[in-house]
């Protein structure tokens, strides 16, 4: 069985484009990293579990804030390249990620060392047009932002630049 894991992508509509909020992972490994590796705010949850659920508890622990009302529009799963299984719930709504705040967990840093760091799992969040999206965004949850792109309540708004 797979890893199950569900996210929720916010997004705001500015003088006719659309903006999503990612996060950029946390630790030692990923602090030089930037294009192709921020995430939609997501976690891991078990089977039986109901995603949406999961998504807004997720979104809540990586972000330190709490998910803006709206109804969830659901944009479906995805096989992540390592086999992970993505939900993401599309959301509108607009948050000022000034005072995000990532919950942390314990990372033996350097490998073998034996030394434990408390690391936040994820060290920022930000807002980015679509189309910057594309390129920050991990390979495996780019067709979210296609998916969210071709809902009919964004016909004719732009990805910007």
């Amino acid at each position: 069985m797979p890893k199950l894991s569900a996210g929720v992508l916010l997004y705001r509509v500015r003088d006719g484009v659309v903006d999503v909020l990612i996060a950029h992972p946390g630790g030692p490994f990923w602090a030089r990293r930037d294009d192709g590796v921020w995430s939609v705010p997501k976690g891991e949850y078990p089977d039986g579990e109901d995603p949406w659920a999961a998504a807004q508890r997720e979104f809540a622990e990586e972000v330190g804030l709490p998910l803006p009302a709206g109804p969830p529009v659901d944009l479906g799963r995805a096989r992540q390249p390592g086999g992970k299984v993505v939900s993401v719930f599309a959301v509108h709504g607009d948050l000022d990620v000034t005072d995000a705040r990532s919950n942390t967990f314990e990372l033996e840093w350097p490998k073998g060392s034996g030394r434990l760091l408390g690391v936040p799992e994820v060290d920022r969040v930000a807002w980015f047009t679509v189309a910057q999206a594309r390129t920050k965004l991990l390979r495996g949850q780019r067709e979210f932002l296609d998916r969210l792109m071709a809902r009919p309540a964004l016909a004719g708004l732009q990805e910007g630049t």
